[in-house]
């Protein structure tokens, strides 16, 4: 084990037993909020101090056999025990490694998912529809709740623009790796000779934010027009300016929601929505100038790059970013990303590895 290494599982070690004597003293619980952030932090240590300590005693162990093969009737016996204790350290030590690669604050959050059609016009928009499906249907196997926040349909099927939110437990976790641009090769439903079209999507995951705890938004920087909800409704359409259009000043972004037919959940939901893009759009600048110090396996989630091809001619689904193709594209558009998105987070580990790797050179 790399001394750094060593250093630090020492370090943490103490620390352990300093938040032990802490959450057994008697006025612990006079402030709350510290006595959670002390319970959080020993939950987050203990089980690494606890493999740490696994290592240790293969490590006496070792020792023991060494002590042992010194009288020659013992010397095959300790031989086997050190070969055993050898092994059982080689395996510790990569699980300490992964267990000290720093987890993402936002892996348990909701998402929300947006799918904006690209180069290709209708072609375009159908497949924005056949992305939405994918990703419902994968919520679905993960008994995710799917809630529609807006939609613009497409004249001949499928949506010019959807977002959805995807409420569940590590929904961001298995889905952060599915920004980008995603590109289709298939025969339209349009095309009358058979040729095969080539067309594009963007797909943007962002963790839900805390519009109080996350973000600071000022009232100031808002325009808030209200007006009539379009499309399928019943009677309620054009009758109440029940949809909310929020379009923040200083960056020019804008939300619409008119999928309620309350005003006021419309406007929390366009708020909600609004947190979380200007919270990607923190993460993805930092990301960029992390980026320029050192490239990503992963990618930075950029929405103009191209992570993925789904070519039906042939049957297969191509992740560029890791090289991963599967010849199973009906499964994946029902849904089946799990093998996809397993690959992309081991990628992700692996990069964590060698960057910690590094640190404790």
């Amino acid at each position: 084990m790399k001394p750094s290494l060593r250093l630090k599982l020492d370090q943490l070690a103490l620390r352990l037993d300093e938040l032990n004597a802490m959450l057994s003293s008697e006025d612990v619980t006079r402030d709350l909020d510290r006595y959670r952030s002390l319970t959080r932090e020993r939950a987050e240590i203990d089980p690494v101090v606890l493999r740490f300590r696994e290592y240790l005693a293969a490590e006496r162990d070792i020792a023991t056999a060494d002590e042992m093969a010194r009288e020659l009737e013992m010397r095959a016996f300790a031989e086997e025990e050190r070969l055993s204790a050898t092994a059982t350290m080689t395996a510790l030590e990569a699980d300490l490694q992964r267990m000290l690669i720093p987890g993402d604050p936002n892996d348990d959050r909701n998402v929300f998912l947006e799918i904006r059609a690209g180069t290709g016009g209708d072609e375009s928009a159908l497949f924005a529809g056949s992305l939405c499906r994918m990703y419902t249907r994968f919520a679905e196997r993960h008994r995710w709740q799917v809630e529609m926040v807006s939609a613009s349909a497409s004249d001949l099927g499928g949506y010019r623009e959807v977002i959805l939110r995807l409420v569940g437990r590590g929904a961001y976790s298995r889905l952060k790796f599915e920004s980008g641009g995603h590109r289709v090769q298939r025969v339209p439903e349009t095309e009358a000779q058979g040729r095969i079209h080539t067309s594009a999507c963007t797909v943007a995951v962002m963790p839900e934010a805390d519009p109080v705890a996350d973000i600071a938004i000022n009232p100031a920087d808002l325009r808030i027009d209200t007006f009539r909800a379009s499309g399928a409704g019943g009677q309620h359409v054009n009758k109440t300016d029940s949809a909310v259009r929020i379009t923040h000043l200083p960056t020019g972004l804008v939300v619409e929601c008119q999928d309620d037919r309350s005003q006021h959940r419309n406007r929390a939901q366009a708020m909600s929505v609004l947190a979380s893009r200007l919270l990607d759009r923190d993460r993805r600048e930092r990301q960029q100038k992390e980026a320029s110090m050192r490239k990503s396996l992963i990618g930075s989630g950029d929405r103009s790059e191209r992570i993925r091809t789904y070519n039906f001619p042939q049957g297969r689904v191509t992740d560029h970013r890791i090289n991963l193709t599967l010849y199973k594209i009906d499964a994946i558009m029902d849904g089946d990303l799990d093998e996809l998105c397993d690959a992309l987070a081991q990628e992700h580990q692996a990069e964590q590895l060698a960057l910690l790797s590094g640190e404790l050179a």
